[in-house]
């Protein structure tokens, strides 16, 4: 029995789905509301919800894509009984969730969340190249027109609850000068691109994507900044032996299965800028006909 660990209306998650009853694989989708409660039964430990019920060890793989598991804490009038079986539980809760994360499994909710400046430092150390980059509270020393701004947090995206708007943070060059400091903020080189590279990433294969955006002057900085009307050319890529070896041992070091990693050609080098641990692989599949909703589905 598959386990699947996502959002409510996640669409990747459905087309997953289609294949995984395409092949007539068992499969269980966890959704993100969903409360679970932690039961035995003749020395098994079962979860249970409203929606589903599940032996653990009748779970044989799990793919982890969005949200997570949900449990009940039963609470104690007696304060200090309270505390005791909260710790309790957690502990119980804690057993359960790496039962399953020492599964055969796509992602782990674990560790989904993975710092990019440890990231980048790790990437240096194994031997890829690394745009130059630093933190700073101001722009004394940052060389104008040569230098990029860009989040460090995991999401990139701003909602406002209040006016139901979202705002997209993209990556920007630096042009003017700030008068006074700020919070921290990354800085890093900006690199003359041939094109950019978005690389997918399961269990040590990858598939690759070349995107031409550097002739849009809208994409050039920030391919997410998406031209409809003249989509930028993307083919499919191949990266050097060398490279991907160094992504193996990237994405082993960080303990992931999956993910997408994007990099930029330029010259003879392979900038290495980021990996995405969830890993959004809908583009490189659809535009370089990679079919990896059955890839995953066939891994699981």
């Amino acid at each position: 029995m598959i386990l699947i660990i996502s959002e409510n209306n996640e669409r990747t998650t459905t087309e997953i789905i289609r294949w995984l009853i395409s092949l007539g694989k068992d499969f269980i989708r966890v959704h993100e509301e969903e409360i679970f409660e932690i039961k035995t039964m003749e020395r098994r430990i079962y979860v249970e919800s409203q929606r589903n019920c599940f032996f653990i060890d009748d779970i044989t793989s799990v793919w982890y894509r969005r949200g997570g598991l949900n449990f009940k804490r039963i609470q104690y009038s007696n304060n200090t009984v309270n505390i005791h079986m909260n710790e309790y539980q957690h502990w119980l809760e804690d057993y359960v969730r790496n039962a399953l994360e020492n599964k055969k499994h796509i992602n782990k909710e674990s560790n989904f969340h993975i710092n990019k400046l440890i990231v980048l430092d790790l990437a240096y150390n194994i031997g890829l190249d690394v745009p130059e980059y630093f933190l700073a509270e101001n722009t004394d020393n940052v060389k104008l027109g040569e230098t990029i701004v860009k989040t460090i947090a995991g999401n990139g995206i701003l909602e406002f609850e209040e006016t139901n708007h979202h705002a997209v943070v993209y990556t920007s060059v630096v042009e003017n000068i700030e008068k006074s400091d700020f919070f921290i903020t990354f800085f890093q080189q900006k690199i003359e691109k041939d094109f950019e590279i978005r690389t997918f990433y399961l269990h040590k294969n990858m598939w690759s994507m070349a995107i031409f955006s550097q002739n849009d002057d809208q994409t050039k900085v920030d391919y997410r900044r998406y031209n409809r009307e003249k989509p930028n050319r993307n083919v499919r890529y191949n990266l050097p032996q060398e490279i991907e070896n160094k992504i193996i041992t990237l994405m082993t070091r960080l303990d992931l299965s999956s993910g997408s990693l994007d990099f930029i050609k330029s010259g003879d080098k392979f900038y290495f800028l980021e990996v995405n641990a969830i890993g959004q692989f809908g583009n490189v599949s659809t535009q370089c006909n990679y079919n990896l909703d059955y890839e995953i589905a066939n891994n699981l």
